[in-house]
C-alpha cells in the first residue's frame, strides 16, 4: 500500500504536474465565477514554475543531500561487493528499442563498471526492477548486464536483483540475495542526492554498506539566485530536491529510517 500512495502522490506534487494541475483548477474557478479563488490558484503555479525554472532553489536544496556523503580516502583496498541501484536506464525504450539507453542517472553504471575495473576480484550486484506505476518498461536488473558486459565487467561477477520496486525494496531483497559476512566490505553506488535516503534504508535492513556517490547534479557552490542554469534542469533540479526531501521525511516518520539525514 505505501508503494502505491507514494506513487500517486508524486504523480500530484510533482512540480509539473501540480502547476498544471494549479493552473487547470484557477481556470475552472474562474469560469464557474469563483475569480479571485482561480486567481489564486494560477498565481500559485506561477511563482512554482518561476522558482523551480529561473531560479537556482533547486540546487541550493540539493546541496545538503549531495554534501552528505563522500566517497571514502583513502579508498577501501579490498572491496566484497559494488551494489549499484537501479533508475539509470530508459526502461520504455529499451524494452521496444532493446540495447541500454541511460537517462541522466546513467553515471551510476558508469560509475559501477569504473569500480569493477578497480577491484577486479569484487561480486556485482545490479538491484532494481520496475518501480513505474503506469508506464511499462524493462527493469534496470534486466538492462544493466547488457552495459557492463559491453563495458568488460565478466558476466560471471554480476548478481542481478529484479523485484525490488523501491529503494527499501533494494535495500531488503539485496541484503537476503548476498548474505554479507562480518568485516565484508560493500561500496553502495548511487546518485549523491539519493545517497541519505539509500544509507538509512540499508542500515535499517541490517546490511553496513560504504557509501561511493556519484551522478552529481550540482557542482555544490551555487548560491540562490535567479539563472544560474537553464530552466529545464533548475526545473528538474527542484524536482528531485521535493522527492528526496519528502522521501526522507515520510520514511522516518513510518520507521523505515531511524534519521532523516543519516551520518
Amino acid at each position: 500500500m505505501f508503494f502505491y500512495f507514494s506513487k500517486l502522490f508524486w504523480i500530484v506534487v510533482q512540480p509539473i504536474n501540480l502547476i498544471g494541475i494549479l493552473v487547470f483548477a484557477g481556470i475552472v474557478l474562474a469560469l464557474l465565477r469563483f475569480r479571485w479563488s482561480g486567481i489564486a490558484l494560477s498565481f500559485a503555479g506561477f511563482l512554482i514554475l518561476a522558482l523551480g525554472a529561473w531560479s537556482s532553489l533547486g540546487a541550493v536544496l540539493l546541496h545538503p543531500l549531495e554534501d552528505r556523503f563522500a566517497r571514502p580516502d583513502p579508498a577501501p583496498r579490498e572491496v566484497a561487493g559494488i551494489i549499484v541501484l537501479g533508475g539509470g536506464f530508459e526502461g520504455g525504450v529499451n524494452l521496444a528499442r532493446g540495447g541500454y539507453e541511460m537517462n541522466a542517472s546513467g553515471d551510476r553504471f558508469v560509475e559501477a563498471a569504473v569500480l569493477a575495473r578497480r577491484y577486479p576480484r569484487a561480486r556485482v550486484v545490479v538491484t532494481g526492477g520496475t518501480g513505474a506505476l503506469l508506464l511499462a518498461g524493462e527493469g534496470d536488473g534486466d538492462t544493466a548486464p547488457k552495459l557492463l558486459t559491453a563495458l568488460g565487467v565478466a558476466p560471471g561477477r554480476l548478481v542481478l536483483e529484479t523485484r525490488a520496486r523501491n529503494t527499501q525494496e533494494n535495500a531488503r531483497f539485496t541484503r537476503e540475495l548476498v548474505e554479507p559476512q562480518p568485516g565484508e566490505t560493500w561500496l553502495l553506488v548511487t546518485s549523491a542526492f539519493h545517497m541519505p535516503r539509500s544509507v538509512g534504508l540499508f542500515r535499517k535492513a541490517g546490511f553496513d554498506v560504504v557509501p561511493w556517490p556519484a551522478d552529481y547534479q550540482t557542482a555544490g557552490t551555487e548560491t540562490f539566485g535567479l539563472a544560474q542554469d537553464n530552466a529545464m534542469d533548475s526545473l528538474r533540479n527542484l524536482a528531485l530536491a521535493i522527492r528526496e526531501w519528502i522521501g526522507l521525511v515520510a520514511y522516518r516518520a513510518t520507521g523505515r529510517i531511524d534519521r532523516i539525514l543519516p551520518d
